[in-house]
Order: structure tokens, then C-alpha cells, then sequence
């Protein structure tokens, strides 16, 4: 401790004494007329080296503009790919409610169907709402397969895409 106190008071001791000395000189005007003489190489020097870190910190810059710039464009892909997929996710959705509603009104016609036949009544009328639901489940499985089968195509077009210019 004693040591840390003692080199404190020579380092103001010091710059008291430095502080004196620039007075003197700056009011006798020697400081003006002195001639520098390692001072301009080391200027030289110093400022060549500023001027290099200037450009290296121009180029870090450009650098992160860069990756800035490339990651806003993939973060915008993927935005959009989430919301193509959300789309499709939807369609899908929708296309099952009408699946499963087609299944249910044809379930319930055979049930029916199948109840008359054990009563030993069969209407045309119940024959043909049977074939009818059977008709309209069969209309949504085609429209659900094909829906699938568009998707499939979307996904593999930039597959194919990609293969055929080096075909």
C-alpha cells in the first residue's frame, strides 16, 4: 500500500514538474519554434496506421451490412415458406372436415340402408341416398388425392428444377 502511495506522489510530482516545463516553453514561445524530429516519422507512422485500421473497420462494416442484408432475405424465405406452408396446412384441414363430413353422412346412409334391409324393407329412395353419400365420400377422397398429389408436384418442381440443367 505504502508503494501504490508513494508512486502516486512521483507520478504528480512528475506531471507538476512536465506541466512547469510546457508553461515555460509555450510562454518563452519555444515550443513553436522547436523543430520536431522523430515526431514526423512517428506522425507518419500513426497516421498510416490509422488510416489502416479505417479500412479494415470500412470492410468489417460492409461485411455485417452484408450478412445483415443476406440474413433479412433468408429470414424473408423463410417467412414465406412458413406461410405457404400454413396455407397448405389449411387447405388440408379443410379438404379432411369435408373428408370426414362425406364419411359421416354415407356411414349414417348404409346404417339406415342396412336397418331396412333387416326389417325386410328396402325403399329406392334410401338405396339412392346410400349411393349418393358413397357417391359424394368417393368425389372427396379424389379431391383429397389430388390435392396431395399437387402438393407432392410443388414440392418436387424445384427438385426437378435444379436437376435439369445438368441434364
Amino acid at each position: 500500500m505504502q508503494q501504490i502511495a508513494e508512486l502516486e506522489r512521483r507520478i504528480t510530482a512528475a506531471l507538476e514538474r512536465i506541466g512547469r516545463g510546457v508553461e515555460t516553453l509555450g510562454a518563452q514561445g519555444a515550443l513553436a519554434a522547436m523543430p520536431v524530429l522523430a515526431g514526423d516519422e512517428d506522425i507518419a507512422r500513426l497516421t498510416e496506421a490509422l488510416d489502416e485500421e479505417r479500412m479494415a473497420n470500412a470492410q468489417m462494416a460492409e461485411r455485417l451490412r452484408a450478412i445483415k442484408d443476406k440474413d433479412i432475405s433468408e429470414k424473408a424465405g423463410l417467412i414465406a415458406a412458413r406461410d405457404a406452408l400454413q396455407l397448405q396446412l389449411d387447405g388440408q384441414s379443410d379438404e379432411l372436415a369435408r373428408l370426414r363430413h362425406s364419411l359421416d353422412l354415407a356411414v349414417g346412409e348404409l346404417a339406415d340402408l342396412r336397418d331396412m334391409a333387416e326389417r325386410g324393407v328396402v325403399e329406392p329412395e334410401h338405396i339412392n341416398k346410400a349411393m349418393l353419400a358413397e357417391l359424394q365420400a368417393l368425389r372427396s377422397a379424389r379431391a383429397s388425392e389430388a390435392s396431395e398429389i399437387a402438393d407432392i408436384i410443388a414440392a418436387l418442381s424445384p427438385l426437378v428444377a435444379e436437376v435439369r440443367p445438368h441434364a
